[in-house]
């Protein structure tokens, strides 16, 4: 339990047995009335962000997150098998958990899982990974960065875009969390 004076930006609240992330929070003191404290809520299962106010001094149900350092293993049917680096412990991550992740993930890529009571809640890649392009049209004799892109396929199984000079078997650099291009690596 924490008080709403007490709010941060990062904290995790369980509201009404949902988990929600503090992304923005401000005390105001109107000049008539009581103080309050408006906050910017992002549920942490589906991303969705709601604007909640709460009186001020009242106590809000907070949940402890881990965040644990692990590495993707292999692929067990649909289950994800992830290894907790500091136990060695294999835990295995339904698809819905691992979201988007799975489109930049090869086998020992590290990773951040949250944890909470014992159950993941999502995947966290790094800004960026190195991927390999299995297959993308040849390029042409000037093209160059400047023009436009082409569709290429990841050793993942995913397609991004990329400019028209790079050619499969080169190994670039991928945003994880929009699958853009970042350069070659």
């Amino acid at each position: 339990m924490a008080s709403t004076n007490e709010l941060k930006n990062g904290m995790t609240l369980d509201l009404d047995g949902q988990l929600w992330n503090v992304v923005d929070f401000q005390h105001v003191k109107p000049g008539k009335g009581p103080a309050f404290v408006r906050t910017k809520l992002k549920h942490i299962l589906s991303g969705k962000v709601v604007e909640k106010t709460f009186n001020a001094g009242i106590k809000v149900e907070t949940a402890i997150v881990e965040k644990r350092d692990m590495q993707f293993l292999y692929k067990d049917g649909d289950a994800f098998v992830f290894m907790d680096n500091d136990t060695y412990d294999q835990i295995h991550i339904q698809p819905i958990t691992v979201g988007d992740a799975a489109n930049y993930m090869l086998t020992d890529t590290g990773a951040v899982v949250a944890m909470h009571e014992g159950n993941p809640l999502y995947v966290e890649l790094p800004a960026s990974v190195e991927l390999t392009i299995t297959y993308t049209e040849p390029g042409l004799q000037g093209d160059r960065s400047s023009g436009g892109t082409k569709p290429a396929t990841l050793e993942t199984g995913v397609e991004i875009q990329v400019p028209l000079f790079i050619a499969s078997g080169e190994k670039i650099k991928v945003d994880t969390r929009d699958g853009s291009y970042l350069g070659r690596a």
